[in-house]
């Protein structure tokens, strides 16, 4: 599943390539993935032309101009694929955009993905991007005080809860937060209220070094760029590393129940 690293990447390379674009037509396979009806998704998109894209925790915001915002998430999994005039595009897609000089984007997704489109002037409204926490590589958001406030206020949760909750931090996912967690040597299941100020403190660098290093990479190895490329962070430090040895003592990764999730830990370094 892609998380912030993955996402991160591709609104830069989108960014680069598809600012200054028009589009001219869309192909949509599987209407279920959009938030309006196709009418009114080819009335905020077509003959509007892409002048930004960003992007915070699991999502990808395309400024359209005259007045629209489209917005990607790949869900559980998918690719955002860019295709040179000529080029067929991919037969299991869910959505096409056919742009004025005849490249095109490509939509497909495994599982949970949406390809929304909303007037600027409501994105405010849209509900699965306006709740949206901290990012966690934004340095001046994402301040240590910010992050100090946030676990003092979830307190009585799970540690590792807090940190998949997008409304609290977004796009940490069941992947990134294994090392991270295990870089600041905290179980998943601590509460956040029992974690010292110096322990918090490691975990705030923890969650900005391990996805910026991801984020270096170009996100997991599993996952396609938009040029369908994968990414090159592959080495996990206990992630999906069971019955492995812990690489700093020697203790074998085990894999434990937390919650709805499971956990890669050092039984002996995570306490």
């Amino acid at each position: 599943m892609p998380e912030l690293p993955e996402v991160r990447h591709l609104s830069h390379q989108m960014d680069g390539e598809l600012r200054g674009r028009t589009i001219a037509g869309v192909d949509v396979a599987q209407p279920k993935c959009l938030n309006v009806p196709l009418s009114e998704f080819e009335r905020l998109t077509v003959g509007r032309t892409v002048t930004k894209v960003t992007s915070r925790g699991k999502w990808v915001f395309v400024t359209l101009e005259p007045g629209s915002m489209f917005l990607l998430s790949l869900g559980m999994g998918g690719e955002a694929l860019l295709h040179a005039k000529g080029e067929p595009v991919p037969d299991n897609r869910q959505v096409a955009f056919r742009f004025g000089d005849g490249s095109a984007l490509s939509l497909h997704f495994w599982w949970f993905g949406y390809a929304h489109v909303v007037p600027s002037a409501e994105l405010s409204s849209h509900a699965m991007t306006s709740r949206l926490g901290l990012d966690p590589l934004n340095e001046v958001e994402f301040t240590w005080s910010a992050f100090d406030y946030l676990l003092e206020m979830r307190k009585r949760s799970a540690i590792k809860a807090v940190l998949l909750d997008q409304k609290n931090i977004a796009g940490i996912g069941n992947v990134y937060i294994q090392d991270i967690l295990f870089a600041a040597r905290l179980h998943p299941m601590r509460k956040a209220g029992d974690v010292s100020s110096a322990e918090r403190q490691d975990l705030y660098g923890a969650i900005r070094s391990q996805l910026r290093h991801a984020l270096e990479l170009g996100g997991l190895a599993y996952e396609k760029d938009l040029y369908n490329q994968s990414g090159g962070f592959k080495d996990f430090l206990v992630g999906y590393r069971e019955g492995k040895p812990c690489p700093v003592c020697g203790t074998a990764v085990q894999k434990v129940k937390t919650g709805s999730t499971a956990s890669f830990i050092c039984p002996s370094c995570q306490t």
